[in-house]
């Protein structure tokens, strides 16, 4: 080094978070702005993700983090906005999809206002953000796309029809991203949580709820398995060997038992 001269500041990477209001979203943003991150943080409620912000950039520096107020069923808005982050934050690292809904269904309603916005949300609106990063992602031949799943997407369950479609759905996409990806040294993870206390879980059967974590023991999880590249991980990590038992109950008497 030339005598004098300071070496280059490394650029703090930068992780967009969508879902960032609240629950796992809000407690993804703090992991990861702790961890040296930029984050950029989009929901529907402004003033919360507001608050977010003040927050971590008092603690971690200013610029830290940014508010990109957005409804994920606006599809046309996502490149548009994923440009516009791009810009204004120089770089994207990693994009994490955490926007979900989750409806109280009862075992005789059907419900198409219902099923219909849990599928924008959790599934159409995911694709349209991943699909985002994917083009980007490949491009550089790097970055991180993390999608949050369920366990609740392993099988067709009676509780929650659209629900589940759409977490199996989410599943399977993630998936094939990852194998056309994974070829570019883009990395792609799946996270299954069990049982995590967000606003979400008011619409869960409180009879039927164990193993319920925290969101920060969530984001600790996710966030761990993304720096070691690791493809699929169920949070807390016992619900693999509950998942693996539920994979493998025959049809014929799962369609009757009443989870």
């Amino acid at each position: 080094m030339t005598e004098g001269r300071l070496p280059a500041l490394q650029p703090k990477p930068v992780a967009v978070v969508i879902g960032a209001s609240s629950g796992i979203g809000a407690a993804l943003a703090r992991r990861l702005a702790g961890e040296g991150y930029r984050v950029a943080l989009l929901a529907r409620r402004g003033p919360a993700m507001e608050e977010l912000a003040r927050l971590l950039n008092e603690r971690c520096g200013e610029d830290t983090a940014r508010v990109y107020v957005h409804d994920v069923t606006r599809y046309e808005d996502v490149p548009r906005l994923f440009q516009r982050i791009l810009q204004e934050m120089s770089r994207v690292d990693a994009v994490l999809y955490v926007a979900g809904v989750m409806h109280r269904v009862d075992l005789e309603e059907f419900d198409f206002a219902k099923d219909r916005e849990m599928l924008e949300v959790n599934l159409l609106g995911a694709v349209a953000w991943l699909g985002q990063a994917a083009l980007y992602f490949q491009g550089l031949g790097h970055g991180h796309i993390v999608g949050i799943s369920s366990i609740a997407g392993d099988r067709g369950r009676v509780a929650n029809p659209a629900y589940h479609a759409a977490k199996a759905g989410l599943t399977t996409y993630l998936e094939s991203l990852r194998n056309r990806l994974s070829r570019r040294g883009v990395h792609v993870l799946t996270v299954k949580p069990g049982f995590v206390d967000t606003p979400m879980l008011a619409n869960a059967p409180r009879k039927k709820l164990f193993w319920v974590i925290s969101p920060d023991q969530a984001a600790a999880d996710i966030v761990r398995a993304m720096k070691k590249g690791k493809q699929v991980i169920y949070t807390p990590a016992r619900w693999r060997w509950v998942a693996l038992v539920i994979q493998h109950i025959p049809s014929f008497i799962f369609r009757r038992l009443s989870f």
